[in-house]
């Protein structure tokens, strides 16, 4: 019975195989269902396609990345702009490359570089590449330009990706304000100007808002590449008491986990999940969606959709959100962050968003700006 059977199933294979060759021995009939069927098929793929949504040939375009002096394995933005520009390579076939720069002075030659090239795309990492990125865009009117925080740079040819940082920051500080046993947490930021005090701002209303009786310990660590001082900074948040450390503040905030993990206290990282840094230690991480504002951007480049001027991603958008490892919160934290969460999107929490926000609603706590 089943060599029956499969005897049967081979005719019958053989058969259609003949068919879809245009094989003598299949009828009108029997070719115009196979057309019908093949038609669905490709009908039904094309709709696969859309539904995945229709990956787009980008083999001819070339896109270079520039980094401040970070780098590009500094675990925050960096790291970040660079999984955009590699996820965007493999979407797409674009050809991608970075350049990072050790010094202030390696930006201007870093982007003459992309430009000597032909890159179609020159993506630039950071406000502090302002002054070098408007530069090359006013001698070089043809070349495309992005640039990750900063809106001072009023040209066509360059897109302005911005953030509103501030309330990633507040639900972190949300958490903090929640689970720190000693109502002492601290903050370290990179650089004190206005783009990196929206982290403090934020950091600081959610902790005080969670938290009304919580001191916050804040440290400004000049830089965004370098650990040791970090590290320093978060030892001594922890020697006075601090048992929660967050840092806005690149290369340098991996000194500031490692810290926190030798004392076995907690830390929050930024700009990307830092969780895996170090599984134990950090609970949550405010999340800067950079790499997707790079991939929207090489995309908008495909399209010939990308346009000069503000562009600027908020939590309503998903450009800014609380990591999504979560295996250190308890599940009343957890929740208590996703009603207030809520209420920032309905309106009914406004994160302050400058220094006249800040003090209206909280005085002087917050001291770095």
């Amino acid at each position: 019975m089943k060599k029956k059977t499969a005897a049967l199933m081979l005719a019958a294979a053989m058969a259609v195989s003949l068919t879809a060759c245009g094989g003598s021995g299949g009828t009108s009939e029997t070719k115009a269902e196979s057309s019908a069927a093949a038609d669905t098929s490709a009908k039904k793929e094309e709709a696969e396609t859309e539904a995945a949504g229709e990956k787009k040939d980008g083999s001819e375009y070339k896109i270079g990345l520039v980094t401040d002096v970070g780098g590009v394995n500094d675990g925050s933005f960096n790291q970040s702009s660079w999984e955009g520009l590699q996820k965007a390579a493999e979407d797409f076939g674009v050809e991608v490359n970075y350049l990072e720069s050790s010094t202030d002075a390696d930006y201007v030659p870093n982007i003459e570089t992309f430009i000597d090239e032909e890159y179609d795309l020159i993506i630039s990492v950071g406000y502090m590449l302002a002054d070098a990125t408007k530069q090359a865009a006013e001698a070089n009117p043809e070349c495309k330009f992005a640039i990750i925080d900063d809106a001072t740079i009023d040209l066509p040819n360059v897109t302005c990706l911005m953030f509103r940082q501030e309330q990633a920051s507040y639900l972190v500080g949300y958490v903090a304000g929640l689970m720190t046993e000693t109502d002492n947490i601290g903050v370290v930021i990179g650089m004190t100007n206005e783009t990196m005090n929206l982290f403090g701002y934020g950091y600081c209303a959610g902790a005080i808002d969670a938290n009304p009786d919580i001191t916050i310990q804040q440290f400004n660590a000049n830089s965004f590449a370098d650990p040791a001082t970090g590290k320093t900074n978060a030892g001594t948040a922890i020697t006075n008491g601090a048992d929660i450390v967050f840092h806005a503040a690149g290369a340098t905030g991996l000194g500031v986990i490692e810290a926190c993990q030798e004392a076995g206290v907690y830390a929050i990282g930024v700009d990307r999940d830092q969780y895996n840094d170090a599984p134990g230690t950090v609970i949550t991480s405010a999340m800067k969606r950079v790499d997707t504002a790079v991939y929207d951007s090489v995309e908008s480049l495909l399209n010939g959709t990308l346009e000069g001027g503000l562009h600027t991603y908020d939590l309503a958008a998903g450009g800014v959100d609380i990591a999504p490892s979560q295996d250190l919160l308890p599940e009343d934290v957890k929740k208590a962050v996703e009603d207030v969460k809520a209420k920032i999107l309905a309106g009914e929490v406004t994160v302050p968003a400058s220094k006249e926000e800040f003090e209206a609603a909280y005085s002087d706590v917050y001291q770095l700006d």
